[in-house]
């Protein structure tokens, strides 16, 4: 999983990236006019994977993990798009982190002067918007070309195509975006490729001051998948950089449960309806990831292929049945582990043991 952070100069979206990295990325990198992306792998945190390293004592501990990449500032509204090196970075992430400047600092100056989070968050929308539809316009022109010179079903779906895209271009006119828009079967299928920058799962993490790290802040945004977070990066960075043990005393000091970072990294997980599915024995404790409503066929396959192809049955155990057993031996005893088939859907937390054979 790949999760693209973007955001205005100022905005703190390096100090955001070091603070769910625990890295130490310049964050004035970018002012020299670089535009080479700061690129880190964090773990998943998972309160569960602790609890069965603690059961089952493994040689091996692996978390989930997620990709964060710090790319250049954006200037906001640009109607002719985003800078080629930007657009190669972020097409291929799978979600966006959108870093909105909400405090001030008259050692950093805003972009356009003043600081309204609002305001900059539509700005950067409409330059993703932008960005998407010269894709359409450029893809239009030559369907309308194509269309002319075809036949029977390939025409057909040029047709099918070009509508859909009509649609979203009449939608991103509107200042929707390509999310938000439900599209058929066919449509999906056609549209796959074009990797719209408004299609992707997007988490608006507004970035606030010091002193407003418990404040209540109350703002939507009503765009589907896409989520709401509240950090004060700053600080967030600094509990970043600290031991466990340090970071516990600053948290408790400050009144904070849990570092931001946590929350995010998990927010971000779950905006692109993913989850965890567990293996837990001697050799490995380990995280697996597969989208929600995976069959357990398919979820074997997460760790091998041949898991999957011979795949018989999966023997499960709910996560929180097996704490309150104390042992998988317990668990089976009080017939909480079952045995499931192929098309049986794997919940967030189970724990999996797939028998094949190949």
């Amino acid at each position: 999983m790949k999760i693209a952070i973007i955001g205005l100069a100022n905005s703190g979206k390096t100090t955001v990236f070091n603070a769910l990295t625990r890295g130490t990325a310049e964050t004035a990198a970018y002012s020299s006019g670089q535009l080479e992306p700061n690129i880190a792998t964090v773990k998943v945190p998972d309160q569960r994977l602790d609890a069965l390293a603690r059961m089952f004592k493994p040689r091996k501990f692996t978390p989930a993990d997620v990709q964060y990449v710090d790319v250049a500032g954006m200037s906001g509204g640009n109607k002719s798009g985003l800078p080629a090196a930007v657009l190669n970075y972020i097409s291929g992430a799978d979600a966006f982190l959108h870093v909105v400047r909400a405090f001030d600092d008259s050692g950093v100056p805003h972009p356009d002067g003043s600081v309204d989070f609002r305001r900059d968050i539509e700005s950067v929308d409409l330059e993703l918007a932008f960005s998407d539809l010269a894709i359409i316009e450029k893809r239009l022109v030559r369907l309308g070309g194509e269309i002319t010179k075809m036949a029977g079903r390939d025409r057909d779906q040029r047709i099918i195509e070009r509508d859909a895209l009509v649609r979203l271009q009449e939608a991103l006119e509107a200042g929707k975006h390509v999310r938000d828009i439900d599209l058929n079967e066919d449509e999906s299928r056609l549209l796959r490729g074009y990797q719209f920058l408004t299609a992707k799962p997007i988490l608006q993490v507004i970035n606030v001051s010091d002193d407003a790290v418990n404040g209540s802040f109350d703002f939507s945004y009503d765009h589907r998948m896409s989520g709401v977070a509240v950090i004060a990066g700053k600080i967030e960075a600094e509990l970043a950089q600290m031991s466990d043990d340090d970071a516990a005393v600053f948290m408790e000091d400050l009144g904070i449960t849990e570092p931001a970072r946590n929350r995010v990294i998990r927010m971000s997980y779950d905006l692109l309806g993913l989850m965890s599915f567990l293996t837990a024995g001697e050799d490995e404790v380990r995280a697996w990831t597969i989208r929600r409503n995976t069959p357990a066929v398919e979820a074997a396959g997460a760790i091998h292929s041949d898991i999957q192809r011979g795949f018989i049955r999966a023997e499960v155990v709910a996560f929180d049945d097996l704490m309150k057993a104390g042992t998988m031996v317990d668990a089976k005893k009080a017939g909480t582990v079952r045995l499931e088939g192929k098309l049986y859907i794997v919940k967030d937390g189970d724990i999996c043991h797939f028998l094949f054979n190949v």
